[in-house]
């Protein structure tokens, strides 16, 4: 996990939060899947002149559509709810960072876009990276196994574009300073049965 550069590792005993609401996590779970999917179609939104953009973020979009339709086939087969939409305060604060950061022009706020989605990603690819490793359930630990190996390839497609499209942006240094603050920020976080609470 090496590659994700993540200044701060989950504590694995975060688990044994998770495993005492499964149908919490998985809630949040495919709420964050559908969060993303939203996220890929503002960017195709906004940046419309990329035709390049514009194809992978419809994949992602997709890919994440069918997370979510996992997620739920998970819930509903162990008899459980999908749950009312969660607040991911985590999420709120990387945005909130994400506008501070935007110099105003519409090549730091494309910058910026990709830094804050290659972020979640990078997050939740870890998150699921931990789950997988420590959950006692054979089906999750499996389950997370696969999509923890998806989110690594979408945090890669975040990150590549904000580098192409990126004009007179250092983006390595953005990198560094936007894996300064997470750090900061899920210091906080760990404590909650939700994929980034």
């Amino acid at each position: 996990m090496s590659m994700l550069r993540l200044k701060l590792p989950t504590d694995p005993r975060w688990v044994n939060i998770v495993e005492t609401n499964i149908e919490e996590i998985l809630t949040d779970h495919a709420w964050c899947e559908q969060k993303a999917a939203s996220n890929a179609i503002t960017i195709i939104t906004i940046n419309s002149e990329y035709p390049d953009l514009v194809t992978d973020m419809l994949a992602l979009a997709k890919e994440e559509i069918e997370h979510f339709e996992m997620v739920h086939e998970i819930i509903k087969k162990r008899g459980l709810k999908l749950g009312r939409e969660r607040k991911d305060e985590y999420v709120g604060e990387l945005a909130q960072y994400m506008k501070r950061s935007n110099t105003g022009s519409r090549v730091s706020g494309f910058v910026e876009r990709m830094l804050f989605s290659a972020m979640i990603e990078a997050r939740s690819c870890e998150r699921f990276k931990v789950l997988s490793e420590n959950i006692n359930d054979e089906e999750l630990s499996k389950f997370y196994r696969d999509l923890m190996e998806s989110e690594a390839g979408h945090y890669t497609t975040f990150i590549s574009y904000a580098r192409k499209y990126g004009q007179g942006i250092d983006v390595e240094k953005r990198w560094k300073e936007w894996l300064e603050f997470e750090a900061t920020v899920i210091a906080k976080y760990g404590k909650k049965e939700t994929i980034h609470g």
